[in-house]
């Protein structure tokens, strides 16, 4: 049996530290921070038991990218209370492949968004757009038929910002 070479050991060993960093909130527990929440300068890592502390609300529904079930999660304003940035002029939200929107007060008026953590009773992982999507239950059958626009549903998301 012979050796890697260290060129070929080096991108060994590379190659599993990213499939362990980037499937790192697949992995996670509920006890894991899973969220950075970011008010001007300051950060804070959230658990998935510190997001829902907000309280559980369910929908039935199909996500336009596939999921379908009872998703179950928090309503973004009461999770925004909850951190006490309701008074926030903008809140931006992060997903881990780098997509961005941004959500102001009246827009967060117009509709009802659900900040979902769970998918059939369980996290939602990477494979479900994990850890965390923002939706809009009250549009899900529109934006199924195309009728309504989804560029503020955004998933695997890994920050929120307020400003």
């Amino acid at each position: 049996m012979g050796v890697l070479s260290s060129p070929l050991r080096a991108g060994f060993l590379a190659g599993w530290l990213f499939l362990l960093y980037a499937s790192g909130p697949a992995l996670a527990d509920s006890s894991s921070p899973m969220l950075t929440v970011t008010e001007g300068t300051e950060s804070r890592e959230l658990t998935l038991e510190q997001v829902e502390e907000a309280g559980l609300h369910e929908v039935d529904m199909r996500h336009p990218e596939g999921p379908e079930g009872t998703f179950a999660g928090v309503w973004l304003d009461d999770f925004l209370t909850a951190q006490g940035l309701e008074e926030a002029r903008r809140v931006r939200f992060l997903a881990f492949d780098g997509y961005t929107t941004f959500l102001t007060p009246a827009q967060r008026q117009e509709k009802r968004y659900l900040l979902a953590t769970r998918l059939e009773g369980e996290p939602l992982d990477e494979d479900m757009l994990g850890p965390l999507m923002l939706i809009v239950p009250e549009d899900a059958a529109a934006a199924l038929e195309g009728n309504v626009s989804i560029t503020r549903w955004i998933w695997s998301i890994r920050e929120i910002s307020a400003r």
